[in-house]
């Protein structure tokens, strides 16, 4: 797989700026979540979905053996050392320690990231030591 253009995710991406938040919705301007972000800008970059989106728990502590939302990840996208990661890369972040991954983002330059945050909705900011620390999952969008 060839990487997408990472100018055309970030400005997919941005376009999504002031949705407000929904969960597991994934509808620009209207609502969405994190992964419903991700989503729709993977419709626009990549393509239909090539899967449907099973429903999923809101709870950032949840623990267990697999990793689904990587696991999903991989099955469409360009996994990449979370060190190597660069604008337009999807990350992945666990929001507590041994959790599994449960909030994405997608980075918009060396020291920003655009995400879906409840009662935010979608916005950029800061890549501050905080979050960089709990990144776990780095993926490229695909060419189309």
């Amino acid at each position: 797989m060839t990487p997408a253009d990472p100018d055309r995710v970030i400005a997919a991406a941005r376009a999504w700026l002031g949705t407000p938040y929904h969960d597991q919705a994934s509808l620009r301007g209207v609502g969405c979540d994190c992964l419903g972000l991700a989503r729709g800008v993977c419709r626009e970059v990549v393509g239909p979905e090539p899967f449907p989106i099973p429903p999923y728990s809101r709870d950032w502590g949840e623990i267990g053996p697999r990793e689904v939302l990587a696991d999903g990840a991989r099955r469409m996208m360009i996994e990449v050392p979370p060190s190597e990661a660069g604008p337009g890369a999807l990350i992945l972040f666990r929001m507590r320690p041994r959790a599994i991954a449960k909030h994405v983002g997608i980075l918009t330059g060396p020291g920003s990231f655009l995400h879906a945050y409840e009662r935010l909705g979608v916005i950029e900011e800061p890549l501050t030591p905080s979050w960089r620390r709990r990144i776990a999952f780095a993926f490229l969008f695909p060419q189309r």
